[in-house]
């Protein structure tokens, strides 16, 4: 079936980063026949409600962007709630969609899935190589399990789920919180707040050589509805840049954007992380997709969308 502009979309998570942005791409192309559900109003963890709800809605595509997601301190105090609760929004968002008929379903899971020490870039094929990242072995394994269980109903059902593996991702509606947000950011709101007091330095933790890769989420969203139409396969798909920046550049993108004029420094007494990580992303060139957002005008945008919301924002 193909997907057209009065298909039923259902958006798991449309709150969420990610979600909203799907919603937001969905929306400017014309897709106007969307479900959308919040968590008080369908808790995906219950079996008996998700199912009920697929049996009255019936959509025609889903678009799996929900999962209970935090930074390495809530990962590391609530292994449990991380892997319980993954597990089930994923398994019984993913059998209802194929018992009700679903036609084509989007799973989303996250660069975290690979092996911590994996070659760089890295390839779709390196999953289940190699240990993963203990801080966030937890939300890994149970978005491994979310890939798998795709590619078994497939295989097992002719079900028509592909699974899409998304790089760092930032834009509208991040986390700003200082305690569980990503680097971006949180390098964002240390650099506007410096500004607003005065401050003549600002410090970030280890060295700034760590390498990492970042996505705008609108363009995440574009390549979600681009393979949404162009790609029924089983093997997972990498979503990325294919390019990536130091720690230092970063910091420096942003402060550039927001206009600090003090100075930044690195603790190298700190913990640098992972020296690199980078995604492999020639499947998803070689099926015609590139982004558009760079990083330095993906900032802006984010800044400017900051501090018109910093008041509602997740700070």
């Amino acid at each position: 079936m193909q997907i057209t502009k009065t298909s039923r979309i259902y958006v798991a998570g449309h709150r969420g980063l990610v979600g909203s942005a799907v919603v937001r791409a969905l929306q400017n192309g014309g897709h106007e026949n969307l479900i959308l559900r919040s968590h008080h109003e369908l808790d995906l963890t219950d079996q008996h409600a998700v199912r009920q709800f697929f049996e009255a809605e019936r959509p025609d595509a889903v678009i799996m962007a929900a999962a209970r997601v935090g930074g390495i301190h809530a990962n590391n105090s609530l292994p449990a709630t991380f892997i319980r609760d993954n597990l089930l929004i994923q398994d019984n968002v993913i059998d209802s969609a194929h018992r009700s008929g679903v036609a084509k379903f989007v799973f989303l899971g996250s660069s975290c899935i690979y092996p911590k020490l994996a070659p760089q870039p890295i390839k779709e094929d390196y999953l289940l190589t190699g240990p993963l990242e203990p801080t966030n072995e937890w939300y890994a394994i149970a978005k491994i399990a979310g890939v798998k269980m795709c590619q078994a109903y497939r295989r097992e059902f002719g079900f028509n789920a592909i699974s899409l593996m998304p790089t760092n991702l930032y834009g509208p509606g991040d986390n700003f919180d200082l305690q569980n947000s990503h680097v971006l950011p949180a390098l964002i709101r240390r650099f506007h707040e410096a500004k607003a007091r005065g401050d003549d330095r600002v410090t970030v933790w280890g060295t700034g050589t760590p390498r990492r890769e970042f996505l705008h989420v609108d363009d995440l969203a574009d390549a979600v509805l681009y393979l949404l139409q162009n790609y029924d396969a089983e093997p997972i798909v990498n979503i990325g840049w294919g390019q990536d920046v130091t720690i230092r550049e970063l910091a420096e993108l942003v402060l550039s954007a927001i206009g600090y004029r003090g100075r930044l420094e690195f603790d190298s007494t700190k913990p640098d992380g992972t020296p690199r990580k980078l995604l492999d992303v020639t499947r998803l060139t070689d099926l015609g997709w590139k982004p558009r957002i760079s990083l330095e005008s993906g900032i802006a945008r984010t800044y400017a969308w900051f501090k018109e919301h910093s008041a509602d924002a997740r700070l």
